[in-house]
């Protein structure tokens, strides 16, 4: 579709100025107060030995006082500032934002998932970084980060792929390691369509896997708590699960195209002041019903990512 060429077209809203600044970090006041356990949780330590080892990594975001130009407000970054405070740094360059809503940039932090955090230590790795160096950067031990190296061996890459940025532990991957390659692709999809990526429901999977779709197949399936019966039954429920997600699966697009046009028809015949009032005095059930039609939250929209 072409653009009214007498329309001006429209800008962009910048998040940030152009420009870095470098301030001095008594300049810079906090809008939060850290609690009492901060400087003792994990990531705190983290960002300690990282600032020692490699410096500041992700410039805290401040903007501008209007109040008193000669100070800045602190908006994302509370941690790295503290942190840099009990180092003894006087100074720290920061990005400067367009905008003083604090809270959108906590709810918009994309942490690192597993499988990202793996190939970024093997690429850090790849380009002669050393283990011991990474090791100290994360506040990690050598053996934490030799695991984490290894964390997608024997897996195959399409289940890599689909997995590629949820929250699965290594817990999840030592279960799927255990399948042939078809089964754990099934398993990814499984743990993504439940939106369940816990060591709980991989081990579910696992138990519920057929022998001959594991790589050992020869040696009997023993996880702690399930008896061989009560394995069996789960394989039978799971292979009716699959069966019954992939029937979805394929008229999925279909029904959602059919729930949005029905909403949309009910929600303009309950607009409808005349209709309201006929159906509330005669069919109060049907009015009910259409309303929590109207009401309806599409699945993508209602969990957050």
């Amino acid at each position: 579709m072409k653009r009214d060429s007498s329309q001006p077209p429209r800008s962009v809203n910048r998040g940030f100025e152009d420009d870095c600044v470098t301030l001095p970090i008594e300049s810079i006041l906090p809008l939060r107060a850290l609690g009492k356990s901060a400087k003792s949780s994990r990531k705190y330590r983290q960002i300690v030995a990282s600032i020692a080892q490699i410096g500041i990594v992700e410039p805290p975001v401040v903007v501008r006082n209007h109040d008193q130009s000669a100070t800045w407000l602190l908006l994302d970054g509370h941690l790295r500032i503290e942190a840099l405070k009990d180092a003894g740094t006087q100074e720290v360059e920061c990005l400067v934002s367009t905008d003083d809503e604090a809270f959108t940039y906590n709810r918009q932090v994309s942490r690192l998932a597993p499988i990202q955090e793996h190939k970024m230590i093997r690429k850090a790795i790849e380009r002669g970084v050393p283990e011991e160096k990474i090791a100290a950067a994360l506040d990690l031990n050598l053996s934490s980060i030799r695991r984490k190296v290894r964390l997608l061996d024997g897996i195959c890459e399409e289940a890599v792929a689909i997995l590629k940025d949820k929250p699965c532990t290594a817990a999840v991957f030592g279960a799927l390691r255990k399948m042939k390659t078809i089964r754990q692709i099934e398993a990814a999809e499984l743990l993504v369509n439940a939106n369940n990526f816990s060591v709980a429901y991989v081990s579910a999977i696992l138990a519920g896997t057929p022998q001959a779709q594991l790589v050992d197949s020869s040696k009997p399936k023993k996880i702690k708590g399930i008896t061989p019966e009560a394995m069996a039954r789960m394989e039978q429920e799971l292979a009716r699960l699959q069966e019954g997600i992939a029937s979805i699966q394929d008229t999925y697009g279909q029904d959602h195209l059919h729930l949005t046009v029905i909403k949309g028809y009910v929600g303009k015949l309950i607009g409808n002041a005349r209709i309201v009032r006929y159906l509330a005095q005669n069919h109060p059930e049907f009015l009910g019903e259409f309303q929590t039609i109207t009401e309806i939250t599409p699945v993508e929209a209602a969990s957050p990512d």
